[in-house]
């Protein structure tokens, strides 16, 4: 059965308020969960903010009953491979059956901070695999060591880990990473595309899954939708262009490094670029439509992100009005 859930941004919202905006999506009807994005920067500084997610979530725990995780943390840079599995494997002692484990290849404008080498994404994405494999090892709860060609673990061993290990689920918008996602992790997540190119990624997903004798069937499927919902169309736009530039920058954003050059690139963003990336619309019933066709595509699990400052309207408005319009099947 396909759920809707609430997308949690840290790099825009204070986590005090992001947390009373999670209780007030559980009780407004957002049944999947929570998405938490994992950010050390904003995309603009004029998002201003970007708390510590692992902090967040373990308030998050607390204060809602529904399940979470991270989209996306990366496992290479900021922390050792060792360090994601510590985490999370306690967050899913706390927390039994409610956290999932959200991984990907990493952006330079989270990771570069450490300094080094911004490597290739070909090497970033043989580093996000082997480091699954690392936490897969710790996970087991078992004594382990890892020798490899981007990581080493020396006689490691995770003593407080939950009964049924967190299942680890892959951010990727590309074939090749959908195939090894498939082979390798117990889910997928993705953003909002063209169906041609969701589907593409399916069907990479589901052969990379069947060539490791399992079924794909019951694995999840995770897609984040931004959009810009106000009020009137005017403010809508206006806060899709102010809050959320990044939406309209139809190329890969991986290599730039700091909030201050997105904003610089965020003088150029007009609204029309923003089409077919995000829709802007003051119109419940069109924002509706639009969750419908996502849902008929069969994901498991949508959460969605409303770009503007307007939070409390903006669940009320959809719990009230999008929620109960959509036909939820599996």
């Amino acid at each position: 059965m396909t759920k809707i859930g609430y997308a949690a941004m840290l790099e825009q919202f204070h986590p005090t308020d992001l947390l009373e905006w999670c209780r007030q999506a559980e009780t407004s009807g957002f049944d999947a969960g929570f998405q938490v994005s994992e950010h050390f920067h904003p995309w603009t500084p004029e998002q201003g903010q970007s708390a510590f997610a692992w902090s967040f979530m373990g308030a998050l725990g607390e204060r809602t009953t529904l399940p979470f995780g991270t989209a996306v943390t990366c496992p290479g840079f900021r922390y050792h491979p060792a360090v994601i599995a510590h985490a999370a494997a306690t967050l899913g002692a706390m927390y039994p059956g409610r956290f999932w484990l959200g991984l990907g290849a990493g952006e330079a404008l989270n990771e570069h901070i450490i300094g080094g080498e911004w490597p290739e994404v070909g090497v970033r994405s043989a580093m996000l695999f082997e480091a699954i494999e690392v936490i897969n090892k710790l996970f087991t709860g078992k004594v382990v060591k890892h020798d490899g060609e981007h990581f080493t673990l020396e006689s490691a061993r995770l003593y407080t880990i939950p009964e049924t290990p967190v299942p680890i689920y892959v951010a990727t918008a590309g074939p090749m990473n959908a195939k090894r996602t498939g082979r390798f992790a117990d889910g997928m997540i993705t953003v909002g595309a063209a169906d041609e190119k969701i589907d593409m990624l399916w069907g990479k997903f589901r052969e990379g899954a069947l060539e490791a004798g399992k079924d794909p069937t019951t694995m999840r499927t995770q897609l984040q939708v931004h959009i810009s919902w106000a009020p009137s169309q005017v403010e809508a736009e206006e806060q899709a262009v102010r809050e959320w530039p990044n939406g309209g920058m139809p190329f890969p954003k991986q290599d730039i490094r700091n909030p201050e050059d997105f904003a610089n690139i965020a003088k150029l963003v007009r609204i029309e670029h923003f089409a077919n990336r995000m829709l802007i619309s003051a119109d419940l019933d069109e924002h509706a439509a639009a969750l419908q066709r996502f849902v008929d595509m069969g994901f498991d699990e949508i959460y969605v992100h409303n770009v503007g400052r307007n939070q409390t309207d903006f669940i009320t408005a959809f719990g009230d009005k999008v929620l109960p319009q959509l036909r939820l099947h599996g």
